[in-house]
């Protein structure tokens, strides 16, 4: 087991030391320190996780990040959706508005799982792209207004947010990731990293006319088709960040996940808190291993 990547250890311990405090009156609202989910349809094998960061940890406060994973439908029309947010640590709504949004986004994405389904088999990628725009759009909204009531400025209470939708059906390999803001998607393919979100592929593509623009920095969208062997990561910007600018962080998930066999969920957990110094927030990340 590797205990940190990098010449020096990490500030903060490898285990929880602080629980946040709780208010006897609102014990729903408790977010536990890690949360895991996994599924298995036709020829992939998904994986999540979000996990408290080291500091957050330290420090007694809750995790901010947000996971959503939910299958809409029956048979092999139903689509599977993962949905997942993240936050400024800063910022003292960045939890409400990470599960805010997710929330939202995923609720109007079941109430249109049927037309979305059937443009995902049908191969209808603009359709998709304006049609998860505007639900993308409309959760924003959202968190513009509830901060506009609790009179705070909008960039403190909001979130990036990734989103995959997977088919169930197993003739159908398309994948499409959308979302805004923090975070990233990656695909490793022959044991070799991409960053599907470089500059040239970040920037929002106009379709239809929103109110707003999507989120804080922009619309992405990406639909595709999976080949056998590839491995897709999406992720909040607390694992985005050190993906992109830590390369032996990229290479050691690259090492662990070159077996066609994708990880059980300890074993994936255990991916996802590779730790580095300097590194601190909350992780996020959904995979999916093809075979």
């Amino acid at each position: 087991m590797v205990a940190h990547l990098g010449d020096r250890p990490p500030t903060y311990a490898a285990e929880p030391i602080a629980l946040p405090t709780a208010d006897p009156a609102g014990l729903a609202a408790l977010t536990p320190d890690t949360v895991l989910e996994g599924a298995q349809y036709g020829g992939y094998t998904l994986r999540a996780a979000s996990v408290r960061g080291d500091s957050a940890r330290f420090r007694g406060e809750a995790r901010r990040d947000f996971l959503l994973t939910a299958r809409f439908g029956t048979g092999p029309d139903a689509l599977v959706l993962v949905v997942l947010a993240g936050g400024d640590r800063a910022a003292p709504g960045a939890a409400e508005a990470a599960a805010e949004v997710c929330r939202s986004v995923a609720g109007a994405v079941g109430r249109s799982q049927e037309r979305l389904s059937q443009d995902i088999r049908d191969g209808r990628r603009e359709a998709l792209r304006s049609g998860l725009q505007r639900l993308t759009d409309r959760g924003y909204g959202q968190l513009r207004a509830r901060a506009a009531e609790l009179g705070l400025p909008e960039d403190g209470y909001t979130a990036g947010l990734r989103g995959l939708l997977l088919p169930v059906d197993p003739g159908c390999r398309t994948r499409v990731c959308f979302g805004a803001g923090a975070g990233g998607l990656f695909r490793l393919r022959d044991g070799q990293w991409r960053d599907l979100e470089e500059p040239a592929q970040a920037a929002a593509t106009p379709t239809t006319p929103a109110p707003a623009p999507a989120g804080p920095a922009g619309f992405r969208f990406r639909a595709s088709v999976a080949r056998p062997g590839d491995t897709l990561l999406l992720c909040s910007g607390g694992l985005a960040d050190p993906m992109r600018e830590e390369e032996p962080l990229s290479a050691e998930l690259a090492a662990r996940w070159a077996d066609a066999a994708p990880p059980g969920l300890a074993a994936f957990l255990a991916d996802t808190q590779l730790r580095l110094k300097g590194y601190a927030d909350d992780r996020t990340a959904a995979a999916v291993w093809e075979a």
